[in-house]
């Protein structure tokens, strides 16, 4: 029997997609790579038809790429060797809610709003927020976080558990519900991160945090880069506990205002939110402001009500698409870095002259709380030297970063993109041990080939 006609076996004819559309689609994701698509998408509705979908892949030595939400932005979903794409869009149940152990357990094709809508009635919610509307399974792949991970933790710190299916087609669940832990190696963070390529996720257990009482929002403008990032090292330092701090750049701002018809002053700016009760969000607030004022802060400029707050994250949120109405036409090459806090101001001070002098257009944002910042290269893709003048300008960030002690990918992932960097970043020795792992878990290279460290097939 023929891989098709045992894919349709293992699930029925319609959800084994071989239209030129779908696999187009499968095979593009939203960064800046070429795209390549799978022979076949299929659409499990649960773990037992995952596992059915490997041993037939196994059976056939055809390679698996799983799919969520197609918002990743390193190739991850790219076919690089053809194969079969893992759709995980009908795997989309909440499975259970447990508000007493602040915890719940979904398939992995739920998408983050989604969740959100069923947290929400019940005074709970789910704190990592990439901003798109990514699938719970790749936030947990890719070790997503997000715009509240300096005060909530990124995916790491929020996966408890995971139901997978192993390169052997068996389901095996990584971890008890218990909140705490000593038996045995820590399997479930191992695939927090893991892209795909060591075991395809198909069930997540997350922690889920208490709806605060009270939510406080507020934009602070600084006459430099280097006072707003000064600012955030000493709020840090003061462990005054924000919710949100993320730093746009004068473009970014610019950006934003044009494209959301907002108002704010355009200058590198701090977004701030802070939870807690009404009167330890005022406490949290007074204290930043005092720093900011330190600073030479230019204006601290409150969200009057619930509305005003949403439009600033939906802006914030936004920068990626109004970045992009800078120069219509224009793809947006996204860059990653992420460096000790110490080291921040530096490390933005000599990117921002480096893009500067290379005459690219690129606005900066950032989870500037825990380290990690972004530029949104405008490239025109059909200008192939411009594409290279922003890989070169990537390449330098990425050498400055680690030099900095820091990482090429903070949230994105490495995906085939960042490959090049990872024995720069960690050394050939950790390579080893990496590779070593890949080769016990999946020793045929059929999870996603070509992805974080593993070659192509020949």
């Amino acid at each position: 029997m023929g891989l098709q006609e045992e894919l349709i076996t293992a699930l029925d004819a319609d959800r084994v997609v071989t239209g030129a559309d779908e696999l187009r689609r499968h095979g593009t994701d939203e960064g800046w790579h070429p795209p390549a698509a799978p022979d076949f998408v299929v659409y499990p509705r649960d773990s037992e038809e995952c596992a059915a979908v490997v041993r037939a892949c196994k059976r056939h030595g055809t390679p698996i790429v799983p799919f969520g939400a197609g918002t990743s932005l390193e190739g991850h979903i790219a076919a690089l060797a053809g194969g079969v794409s893992i759709d995980t869009a009908q795997m989309d149940k909440i499975l259970r809610l447990s508000v007493e152990d602040m915890d719940v357990t979904v398939q992995a094709g739920v998408t983050r709003r989604q969740l959100d809508a069923k947290l929400r009635p019940e005074g709970v919610f789910f704190s990592v927020d990439p901003g798109a509307d990514a699938s719970i399974g790749g936030m947990v792949a890719t070790g997503a976080s997000g715009t509240t991970s300096v005060r909530y933790g990124t995916m790491r710190e929020n996966v408890l558990s995971l139901t997978v299916v192993t390169a052997d087609g068996e389901i095996v669940r990584t971890r008890s519900r218990a909140r705490k832990s000593s038996a045995g190696y820590d399997l479930t963070r191992l695939l927090v991160g893991s892209e795909g390529t060591l075991a395809l996720i198909t069930e997540i257990t997350l922690r889920v945090q208490p709806t605060p009482e009270s939510m406080t929002a507020a934009a602070c403008a600084f006459p430099t880069l280097d006072a707003a990032v000064d600012t955030v090292i000493e709020v840090l330092a003061h462990a005054i506990p924000v919710a949100r701090i993320e730093l746009l750049d004068d473009v970014q701002i610019d950006a934003v205002n044009r494209h959301f018809e907002l108002n704010l002053a355009v200058a590198p700016t701090l977004l701030l939110e802070f939870h807690g009760t009404p009167a330890e969000t005022e406490a949290q607030a007074k204290d930043v402001e005092a720093i900011a004022r330190t600073h030479d802060v230019l204006g601290f400029d409150w969200a009057a009500d619930e509305a005003e707050r949403r439009a600033l994250w939906h802006a914030r949120h936004g920068a990626y698409e109004s970045a992009r109405a800078l120069r219509p036409g224009a793809q947006g090459f996204t860059t990653d870095a992420c460096v000790p806090i110490s080291n921040l101001a530096a490390c933005i001070a000599e990117t921002k002259a480096d893009l500067d002098a290379s005459g690219l257009i690129a606005p900066i944002v950032g989870h500037v709380g825990d380290g990690n910042f972004h530029l949104a290269i405008l490239v025109d893709p059909d200008d192939a030297g411009e594409l290279q003048r922003a890989q070169e300008l990537n390449d330098r960030l990425v050498r400055r970063a680690i030099g900095y002690d820091g990482t090429c990918t903070g949230e994105h992932g490495v995906g085939y993109g960042k490959l090049a960097f990872l024995e720069l970043e960690h050394g050939p020795q950790a390579l080893a041990m990496m590779r070593a792992i890949k080769s016990a878990l999946d020793p045929d290279g059929l999870f996603n080939p070509g992805k974080v460290l593993s070659p192509l097939p020949d």
